[in-house]
């Protein structure tokens, strides 16, 4: 395979030039990268652009490719969502501009032909084939001010959700960062096409393609970074002692897992670094944590050891205590279910300090569900919730206790507004893990706290339909549509239920609904919102209202938002 394996690092100048000629194949997933991502991305492009050395690049990974290295065309394997993400970017900017400058920077997003050297006009990149025309016609095209008049809800598939989101948060994140300032627009495109970097690995067969792929995915047993870091400390060990603390390593990995003990090694890194990796994680634990901790014993044993306990009892969920232990693992529970890991650094560096003060542990784990809770539910990006848990971490440095706690973990006024305007707003519109994340806590909170919940089999249903028939007796009891688009997405309309039902059951009049939608097979519901619902003789607009009020009340109470600290 190595005279046909084609790989090198290419200006994003190149990657999009007549070069290449992306396709995405039907087999391919649909375009999945939600404002989360994207948001991420353009963070930390800007975050560069402004604060790094000009000379320095900017890497943004890999993509693996079906092509012949004589042709353009190509296959994408892996690498089409930072592709199709980048091709928003860059159409976002040009459409800032005008005339050549637009022109200019179009080239990169459409190839504009050329008869003398056979090239005919066409898109740089080609989504799939459900998706093709959409992403052409308004990306490619620059035609934001259609693609973000189109109502979400109308719109075919996630795939086109996606990439009408992403497109209005990069104008939003341009307008923010550049106000209309044409110049520093230019200056960022330069510094995108010139010193940002892709790595383009290209084999000219779907077989060899995949196995590149899966080579470069795969954890397997290769060569871990944690394996190198351990060389550099287990090393330095007098050599009578280097059996024992090579034992205590490996049962360090062993208890966590291959995969958890390098995370380990992030979350560490995280906790000395208190800012976004930039480097990869053996230069970064080097420089922010071998740097300050150069006695290799100590290292082991005052950070490693309690750290790696603390962060399989967080991720387990099994602290142990004489008391509070259950309710310190059901915080744990919670916090496991978030969509990141940002928290992580801050619980483990709280637990491997406090764990036999089981008092302080309940306070602080509490604390720290409903902080990441509003991060989460809020859409906060990755760099908002690292700065915003670093502020604990900064606290928990200093000296502090149950009688003495931080502050920092708490809600600001602020933080608490926007809790409750999100919880009062259509949590329906949330990405799935957000709004599951709240109908299940809400559930949670209304129940005795014991119950669990499959997350694979959950679904969030409307009780109002989100399309009534105008002979139902929806229609009668909700006539106007302004109000039903008022309620339809908002918390006091949302049940929770164990599988999708028949979707056109969904529409059913409301005592209909109840029995055949929303019963389970025993005739009742393992919900507590759900039996709420069964035992509700009428869905109107009064009712609507009262249950947004005493569920909006159960949130405050649980997470504590009457007031901020």
């Amino acid at each position: 395979m190595s005279d046909k394996l084609n790989g090198a690092e290419y200006k994003l100048a190149k990657i999009f030039s007549s070069d290449f000629e992306y396709h995405i194949p039907s087999y391919q997933r649909p375009y999945a990268w939600t404002t989360d991502e994207t948001s991420e991305l353009f963070d930390d492009l800007y975050s560069f652009y402004q604060s790094e050395n000009e000379d320095e690049e900017y890497f943004l990974g890999s993509i693996v490719l079906i092509k012949e290295r004589s042709k353009p065309y190509a296959e994408v394997i892996d690498g089409q969502q930072r592709l199709t993400t980048l091709t928003i970017l860059l159409a976002t900017l040009a459409y800032q501009l005008s005339g050549e400058e637009r022109n200019t920077i179009y080239k990169y997003i459409v190839e504009p032909g050329n008869e003398f050297e056979g090239l005919d006009p066409k898109p740089r990149l080609t989504l799939r084939e459900r998706d093709k025309e959409f992403f052409s016609k308004y990306v490619q095209n620059l035609d934001f001010h259609t693609l973000l008049s189109f109502d979400r809800a109308n719109l075919k598939n996630e795939s086109q959700a996606n990439i009408q989101a992403n497109s209005k948060h990069l104008l939003g994140c341009i307008d923010k960062s550049f106000a209309g300032d044409i110049a520093e627009i230019k200056s960022f495109v330069r510094f995108l096409l010139q010193r940002c970097f892709l790595v383009a690995v290209s084999t000219p067969n779907q077989q060899s393609a995949f196995r590149v792929f899966s080579v470069m995915n795969s954890r397997g047993l290769d060569l871990q970074p944690t394996d190198i870091i351990k060389a550099d400390i287990i090393g330095k060990i007098p050599e009578k002692s280097q059996d024992d603390y090579n034992n205590r390593w490996e049962e360090m990995e062993i208890e966590l897992g291959r995969a958890g003990f390098n995370d380990l090694f992030s979350f560490i890194r995280m906790i000395y670094a208190k800012e976004k990796a930039k480097k990869a994680i053996i230069d970064e634990f080097r420089h922010y944590v071998l740097s300050e901790i150069k006695d290799p014993q100590k290292l082991l044993e005052d950070v490693l050891e309690p750290y790696a306990a603390a962060l399989a009892t967080i991720k387990k969920a099994n602290y142990q205590a004489a008391e509070n232990a259950r309710e310190v693992n059901v915080y744990l529970r919670w916090l496991n279910r978030i969509d990141n890991s940002d928290w992580i650094p801050t619980a483990i560096f709280f637990m491997a300090k406090n764990r036999d003060n089981p008092d302080y542990v309940r306070w602080f784990f509490k604390k720290l569900e409903r902080l990441a809770a509003y991060l989460h539910v809020c859409a906060k990006n990755v760099n908002e919730r690292i700065e915003r848990y670093n502020e604990v971490i900064s606290a928990l440095e200093k000296n502090n206790s149950f009688d003495n706690p931080i502050t920092e973990i708490d809600l600001t006024s602020k933080e608490v507004m926007e809790m409750k305007n999100t919880l009062n707003g259509n949590i329906y519109e949330l990405t799935p893990r957000r709004r599951n994340y709240v109908i299940l806590r809400l559930d949670a909170f209304m129940s005795d706290g014991a119950a669990s919940y499959d997350p694979a089999i959950l679904t969030i249903e409307h009780v109002l339909p989100q399309t009534v028939d105008v002979n139902s007796e929806w229609a009668e009891l909700w006539p106007e549509e302004e109000k039903r688009a008022e309620w339809v997405h908002r918390i006091s309309n949302l049940v929770p239920l164990n599988r999708r039902r028949n979707s056109q059951a969904q529409n059913y009049d409301f005592d209909k609904k109840k029995t055949a939608y929303f019963k389970g097979s025993k005739n009742v519901s393992s919900y507590a919102l759900t039996t709420q619902v069964l035992n509700t003789p009428s869905w109107t607009e009064d009712f609507l209202i009262q249950r947004q009020e005493e569920l909006l009340h159960v949130l405050s109470e649980n997470w504590d938002l009457r007031e901020a600290a």
